[in-house]
């Protein structure tokens, strides 16, 4: 099999001393090797990224915008293929992968108009004779570790903002797919990144633990389960790092009475079971408000049968396989304990059958669901939908807020006062009006609250840049020498 290894200084690199396997979810079969990084490799890439960081830290403005402009033509050129990778890897279907890719580019985008995002500010006469302005300069060398559900959105997340800021990169992605990554540094590379400037190392907690510890590392990114977003934001920002942990989900998408039910059965398939529900902003909660619980858990149901789960390359396929066997025998086991639990499992999606070894499981819906089920507390991260019904809309508001989650979630609703209402509400960082998946679009940023982010940044947009730079003050003066004087007071503003 061929050997997928380390991407350092522009170079591939990495002996098999320590090696994973990487499958093909949709057969269930070893197709590639992957190099395990040791903390020597590890410790090889930030040395790169420290030596390249000078060069970049000083290239203009202009010419790092130019790679991006360039990036983006090679990203749309490229995209079938990208997307085959993913789908290889991963499993989702290649709608699916090309889809994640557009949404990676939004940040692409953004990070070209750096030379408007990193302006500073400018106040004259502060004082007599005295001027101050402001900088943004980039916070050194990068680390970014990201999740297996999405290797090339995430990724560009991360790291089109920290190098448009004149940062270098260390990139860890998920050892189960990771030669999308190694394919995104080649094209950086071929869009006139310089050698050093972004890394990609593969690996375990080995690979995690020597980023996270390393002092030549001066901020760390991740993306992945809220129990190691935690644990990595404290071992971290332990160390004097500054840090931007994004964990779990449980969104939850309400529908209210006078919602379109037709619509909202639509989108609550779409939220729940697309991309095999391997995404961190799935609904994986609908919430029934008084008696249109029955009408939509029968609307959704209705639905479900005709969904065609397959191989991500038959164009056929709406859902793919899950990521592992393991993940797979974890998300069927809520299924099959949910009864005993006192629930109702009105589709069974475990008791679907495949023609091969893949990682497939048919999707589920699970009705009356309570709060202390393990169906509803737990992150599944699989096609699983289960449905609460509230009395009202109190109610409702009442069951998201006591979440530990709060990353995304949605109302549906014909009421525009309901709806402002609900904006005002609910204490989740991203929110939908009628929009099952509110992902903000790509001037905005992304990121929950609670449980669902440790550390106070967002990822991509704006809050990116203010998390990848530090603002520096200047103040200046230019008196005459006439002028000069020893005055032992406090400096005054006048």
């Amino acid at each position: 099999m061929a050997l997928v290894r380390h991407f350092i200084n522009g170079q591939e690199v990495g002996e098999p001393t320590r090696t994973g396997v990487i499958y093909n979810p949709a057969t269930g079969q070893a197709q590639h090797d992957l190099v395990l990084g040791s903390v020597a490799d590890v410790e090889s890439a930030i040395a790169a990224a420290k030596a390249a960081l000078p060069a970049w830290r000083r290239t203009s403005l202009v010419k790092r915008s130019d790679v991006f402009f360039r990036l983006r033509h090679l990203l749309k050129e490229r995209t079938p293929e990208l997307a085959a990778i993913v789908t290889s890897e991963h499993g989702k279907v290649l709608s699916d992968a090309a889809g994640e890719i557009s949404r990676g580019l939004e940040n692409v985008e953004f990070a070209s108009g750096l030379t408007h995002l990193l302006k500073g500010e400018h106040s004259e006469q502060v004082s007599t004779g005295v001027d101050v302005h402001s900088v943004k300069q980039p916070v050194g060398v990068v680390g970014c570790i990201t999740p297996f559900n999405f290797p090339v959105m995430v990724p560009l997340w991360m790291v089109a903002s920290a190098i448009a800021c004149g940062n270098t990169v260390v990139l860890k992605p998920s050892e189960k797919d990771p030669s999308a990554a190694i394919f995104l540094a080649k094209l950086f590379q071929e869009a006139g990144l310089p050698d050093g400037v972004l890394n990609v190392v593969h690996g375990d907690k080995v690979a995690v633990d020597t980023i996270i510890d390393s002092p030549d590392v001066a901020a760390v990114s991740f993306v992945g389960s809220t129990p190691i977003a935690k644990a990595i934001y404290l071992r971290a920002a332990q160390n004097g790092k500054r840090v931007q942990a994004l964990g779990g989900a449980k969104n939850h998408m309400v529908v209210m009475p006078d919602a379109d039910i037709p619509g909202a059965a639509d989108a609550a398939i779409s939220a729940a079971y697309g991309s095999a529900g391997e995404r961190c902003m799935a609904v994986s909660v609908l919430v029934a408000v008084g008696d249109v619980a029955d009408e939509l858990v029968e609307a959704v149901r209705s639905r479900m049968g005709g969904l065609v789960i397959g191989d991500g390359t038959d164009s056929a396929s709406e859902m793919g396989p899950l990521i592992t066997r393991e993940h797979r025998d974890k998300v069927a086991s809520y299924v099959t304990n949910a009864p005993a639990e006192g629930a109702t499992v009105v589709v069974d999606g475990t008791l679907q059958k495949f023609d091969n070894d893949g990682f497939f499981v048919g999707v589920s819906l699970i009705d009356n669901v309570t709060t202390d089920m393990k169906v509803y507390t737990d992150e599944i991260f699989g096609p699983v939908l289960a449905v609460v019904r509230v009395a009202n809309y109190d109610e409702a508001v009442e069951l998201i807020n006591s979440n530990q989650f709060g990353n995304g979630v949605a109302i549906f609703t014909r009421d525009g006062a309901t709806a402002r209402q609900f904006e005002f509400d609910i204490e989740v960082g991203m929110v939908g009006v009628n929009v099952p998946i509110p992902v903000p679009a790509g001037v905005y940023s992304f990121g929950g609250w609670k449980d669902s982010l440790f550390g106070d940044a967002h990822i991509y947009g704006p809050e990116s840049v203010q998390f990848y730079t530090r603002s520096k003050v200047i103040t200046t003066r230019w008196p005459k020498p006439s002028e000069s004087q020893i005055n032992l007071g406090f400096p005054s503003n006048h």
